[in-house]
């Protein structure tokens, strides 16, 4: 019994300090989950690679699969050329509407705010093909390559198109491109 209790003790503790949530130059975490955004829900996958003690790189992709709200917001009521109100049926949203790819920076602040090595705070800013945005982020490890994370995302600057007048005119433009949430699990590779 003493024997299994030491092995046991033994193996917990190693996987106590293995967790580390980002250990620098040449960490590579990649993340899947859940987007939650206003009227829309979809699939989120992230890339990170360590540049320094505290930055990070990457990418993230977005794309919604629940959407419908946006194709059955109804009718919107429309003045037409003659001043009179014409009632407006919102199009469903294409892929192009539907997905987002985005490059992003991080500052990684567990070591700066001084709180475990499972976890791992980190700011940052993104540029997508929607809009210029900044995120924050947090990542718990469980064990050494397997853990949860939380990020919120929200634009700063929205990309405009003056002669995209369909899409002006429509919810649509309003997809990936409004605060959203996003949670999933995240893993060392």
């Amino acid at each position: 019994m003493k024997y299994l209790f030491t092995v046991f003790t033994c193996m917990i503790s190693s996987i106590i300090i293995s967790q580390v949530a980002y250990s620098g130059a040449g960490d590579i975490k990649f993340g899947v989950g859940a987007n939650i955004q206003s009227d829309a829900t979809g699939i989120a996958a992230t890339l990170d690679y360590g540049l320094g003690e505290n930055i990070s790189i990457g990418v993230k992709g977005l794309y919604l699969l629940g959407v419908e709200n946006y194709s059955s917001a109804g009718q919107v009521i429309v003045v037409d050329e003659n001043g009179l109100p014409t009632f407006t049926t919102y199009e469903d949203p294409e892929f192009t509407d539907r997905f987002d790819l985005r490059a992003r920076f991080s500052a990684h602040l567990s070591n700066v705010l001084n709180v475990s090595e499972a976890f791992d705070v980190y700011p940052g800013l993104d540029l997508g093909l929607k809009n210029f945005g900044a995120h924050i982020g947090s990542r718990y490890f469980f064990t050494d390559g397997i853990g949860v994370f939380a990020e919120f995302n929200l634009p700063v600057a929205r990309y405009k198109n003056e002669d995209d007048i369909e899409i002006e005119q429509t919810f649509r433009k309003e997809l990936n491109n409004q605060f959203n949430f996003t949670i999933g699990a995240s893993f060392s590779i």
